[in-house]
């Protein structure tokens, strides 16, 4: 059985072969810990792990054309600068890529910044799709890999636009301004997929909109129902006529409440499923026994010792595999503080429960 297979009927709840190994998200700085550690330089990291093979069609949703970067202020500690998506933010030298900016303005603060921004979405720019686009379609015809769609983000889409506060008061102060961007985004997804949507048979589309913290979504339910769900529909109807029904969304933070709604909206599956969060996916699985499950392994546990990561997998992904419909995975990327003997030690544990 191949990987496109293994990953089909694993997400539909069949019995594959062995259980899809999806690939890990590794932070960089992990990656160069590794390496000082043996990972090899000279293969590449899926494969010496043994990942299957899991692709998406690469298309551009952003702003274009980019801002040009400025920096506004600098000193040997952290800079001001205006970032190519028109986000003004603080940035601080040591170890940049693990701690958070300070974002300080967005590029969208009233309806006059909507209507200049949104000109930068043009969904017919070329370079929204591959160059060689007839090339790729011939690689994609015969694979024997997954190949899925990524289908956009609305709440994370205006939070990045507009900064989380300044979106949560519109939703009360502007909701007319809010509806009309969530319109907006909705054509624009739906014309930017639309050629890859009928000319590639695709076998997963995902959303991505991290719309949650630790004790509960960022946006009320009520909210979600009347100002997101109408856009899910659309899309995921328009996915679904067209033979994609495993659509997944990726969101942090504590989802529970949010869950009944996606699956109204269209959607068949959900990760991480962030354990520090108290998400839960043997209580997820036992409430929703047709959602498409991935993740949940606490990453935090692998930086411990192998008795605690054995612990955290068997008392989880024995179950969860039974019930089918699950891919084991780590609540999010495996940070830097993580060995490559832990890592390998945890990968192997995996691989032999979804033999």
């Amino acid at each position: 059985m191949n990987s496109r297979e293994r990953f089909l009927k694993t997400c539909r709840f069949e019995k594959p072969d062995r259980v899809f190994l999806k690939p890990q998200w590794i932070w960089k700085e992990t990656l160069k810990r590794w390496r000082d550690e043996g990972l090899p330089q000279d293969r590449h990291w899926h494969e010496f792990f043994g990942f299957d093979r899991y692709e998406q069609i690469p298309i551009n949703f952003e702003i274009i054309p980019l801002f040009d970067e400025k920096i506004v202020e600098a000193n040997r500690k952290k800079r001001v600068i205006i970032d190519r998506f028109g986000v003004k933010k603080r940035e601080f030298h040591e170890n940049p890529e693990l701690s958070m900016p300070q974002y300080i303005e967005f590029p969208v603060k009233d309806s006059n910044d909507w209507k200049e921004i949104k000109k930068r979405f043009n969904a017919n720019a070329p370079v929204r799709y591959p160059l060689w686009w007839e090339d790729c379609k011939r690689c994609w015809k015969n694979r024997d890999y997954p190949l899925g769609i990524h289908t956009g983000s609305f709440f994370g889409r205006l939070r990045s636009l507009m900064g989380l506060e300044t979106l949560l008061y519109f939703l009360y102060d502007q909701p007319e301004l809010i509806k009309e961007m969530l319109a907006f985004f909705t054509d624009f997804y739906l014309d930017v997929i639309y050629k890859a949507v009928k000319e590639v048979e695709l076998d997963y589309a995902l959303f991505w909109e991290d719309m949650a913290f630790k004790t509960g979504p960022l946006i009320s339910p009520r909210h979600f129902k009347e100002f997101m769900l109408p856009c899910y529909k659309r899309v995921t109807k328009f996915l679904r006529a067209n033979g994609i029904d495993i659509i997944l969304v990726d969101s942090d933070g504590n989802t529970d409440l949010l869950v009944d709604l996606w699956m109204e909206g269209g959607i068949s599956g959900e990760y991480p499923l962030e354990v520090a969060a108290g998400v839960n996916a043997i209580e997820r699985r036992k409430k929703y026994p047709n959602l498409i499950l991935i993740g949940n392994i606490d990453k935090r546990t692998l930086a411990k010792n192998k008795k605690a990561i054995k612990e955290e997998v068997m008392s989880k992904v024995p179950y969860l595999l039974l019930k089918r419909g699950y891919l084991p995975f780590l609540d999010h990327s495996v940070p830097p503080d993580v060995p490559l003997e832990n890592f390998i030690y945890y990968l192997d544990l995996i691989k032999k429960l979804i033999s």
